[in-house]
C-alpha cells in the first residue's frame, strides 16, 4: 500500500512593519457583532456572531436582493390595505395606490419604510406568507442557516430572527447583485404615484462620515435595539460589518455608528490581503514508476488569496499531501494530491494539485505489447491493437 508523503513547506514572508492591535482591544456595546472580508468570506473578528437575535429592518437587504433578482422593477403595483396599514416607519401609501415597484424599492432602502416592504411582498408572492418563505429559502441557499423570515420589513413577530453571521453572508451576496450597491448608495430619489409625489434621502450616515462607505442598512424594534449592517471599500478591500442591539434610545442609536466604525477600523487597520498560493505555480514533484519519466512535477491549481494580521502572516503553513510515488501512464492536468492551508493550527482551505506533464507507461508489458501490435500490423497490413493482461 502506498503511503502518503507529507511535506511541510514553511512560507516566510517579508512585510513591512504594522502595528497590529489585537482583538481584545476592539471593544463594541453591540451584544453581537461581526466583520467579515467579502471576497473570501473570512471571519475576521466576532462576538456572539452566531447567536439567534431580532435584526429589526436590516431584514429588508433580503427584501431587496429578492425584488432586484426578479427583474420586475419597473412594473407597477396596487397598494393593499394590509400594505397601507404598515406603522411607522412609512412612506404613506394608501390602499388603490398605483407605484412604480423600482420606486418602492428606493423608498425600502432609503428610508425603511415598512409600507413599501409588504406591498413589494404582496406584489411579487402574492402575500407576506409565501414572499417570506422565499426569503427564508434563499437565506439557507447562502448558507444562512440560522435565519427565519416571517416579516418582509423587520417588524418583531414571531419567529423572525437572524445572527451576525447570517446577515454578513447575506449581505456578502448582496453585494454582487447587479444594483444592489447603486441602490443602497442613492443619497436621494423624487418619484411619483398615481396619486402623489415623493421625496426620499437615505437615512445611512455612513456614507457620509466614513470613507469607502458603501453600504447597507439600519435597524430598530423595541426587541432588536439599534442595529447595523455596514459595508466598505478600501484600494481592494471590501469588509461587511454587523452589529446586533448595540443599545436603545438616542445612546443606542448613536452608538451603533460608534460600534460599526471601530469594527471597521479594526479591519482596515490590522488586516491586508496576501497571496499565500498562486495558480499553476510550481508545488513539487513526484517519482513516476513504470516509466521512461522518472519523476512528473505538479503544480497548485488555484489562487489562494488571505486577509491577513501580520501575527497570522508568520504562522501560515502549507501541508502537500501526495502518494510517494505514482505509476504510469499519467496525463497532463491529472488529480496527483491536494495542498492544505493553515494559519497557525486552524485549517483554512484546500487546493488541488495536477501534473503539469504526461508520462507514458513503459515496461516489459508495454514492451511486449508494442512488439506484437507491430508485427500484427505488418501480417494483416491493418490498425491493430492488442492489450494483454496484467502480469
Amino acid at each position: 500500500m502506498k503511503k502518503s508523503l507529507c511535506i511541510l513547506l514553511a512560507l516566510i514572508i517579508f512585510l513591512p512593519a504594522t502595528i497590529f492591535a489585537s482583538d481584545n482591544n476592539l471593544q463594541v456595546e453591540a451584544t453581537a457583532a461581526i466583520l467579515m472580508d467579502a471576497e473570501t468570506g473570512r471571519v475576521l473578528w466576532g462576538k456572539n456572531h452566531h447567536e439567534p437575535m431580532a435584526m429589526a429592518s436590516t431584514t429588508k437587504i433580503m427584501t431587496a436582493i429578492l425584488a432586484i433578482e426578479s427583474g420586475r422593477e419597473n412594473e407597477t403595483v396596487t397598494v393593499s390595505k394590509q400594505a397601507a396599514a404598515a406603522p411607522k416607519v412609512k412612506m404613506g401609501l394608501s390602499p388603490g395606490e398605483e407605484i412604480r415597484l423600482g420606486d418602492l424599492m428606493l423608498a425600502l432602502m432609503l428610508e425603511s419604510s415598512n409600507d413599501a416592504a409588504v406591498a413589494i411582498a404582496e406584489h411579487l408572492a402574492g402575500t407576506v406568507e409565501e414572499f417570506c418563505a422565499g426569503m427564508t429559502q434563499k437565506a439557507r441557499d447562502l448558507g444562512a442557516i440560522n435565519t427565519v423570515f416571517e416579516t418582509p420589513n423587520g417588524l418583531d413577530a414571531g419567529n423572525h430572527h437572524s445572527t451576525a453571521y447570517d446577515l454578513a453572508l447575506i449581505t456578502r451576496y448582496a453585494l454582487t447583485v447587479p444594483g444592489f450597491i447603486e441602490l443602497t448608495n442613492t443619497t436621494s430619489a423624487n418619484f411619483s404615484s398615481n396619486k402623489r409625489s415623493y421625496s426620499k434621502n437615505n437615512k445611512n450616515r455612513l456614507l457620509a462620515e466614513y470613507p469607502g462607505a458603501n453600504g447597507v442598512k439600519t435597524g430598530f424594534t423595541g426587541k432588536a435595539g439599534h442595529c447595523f449592517v455596514g459595508a466598505a471599500k478600501r484600494d481592494d478591500m471590501q469588509l461587511i460589518s454587523v452589529v446586533l442591539a448595540s443599545g436603545w434610545g438616542d445612546k443606542g442609536k448613536a452608538q451603533k455608528w460608534k460600534d460599526t466604525k471601530a469594527v471597521l477600523n479594526y479591519g482596515f487597520g490590522n488586516y491586508n490581503y496576501e497571496t499565500v498560493i498562486s495558480s499553476q505555480t510550481h508545488a513539487g514533484e513526484i517519482p513516476v514508476t513504470r516509466s521512461r519519466c522518472l519523476s512528473v512535477d505538479y503544480v497548485y491549481v488555484d489562487t489562494v488569496k488571505v486577509p491577513l494580521s501580520p501575527q497570522e502572516k508568520e504562522s501560515i503553513s502549507v501541508e502537500i499531501y501526495v502518494p510517494e510515488s505514482i505509476q504510469a501512464p499519467i496525463e497532463a492536468g491529472q488529480h496527483l494530491g491536494s495542498a492544505r492551508v493553515y494559519i497557525g493550527e486552524d485549517f483554512y482551505c484546500e487546493v488541488n494539485l495536477t501534473a503539469t506533464q504526461a508520462a507514458a507507461r513503459h515496461d516489459f508489458k508495454t514492451s511486449v505489447e508494442k512488439v506484437l501490435n507491430g508485427l500484427l500490423r505488418q501480417i494483416t497490413c491493418k490498425q491493430a491493437e492488442i492489450s494483454l493482461p496484467e502480469f
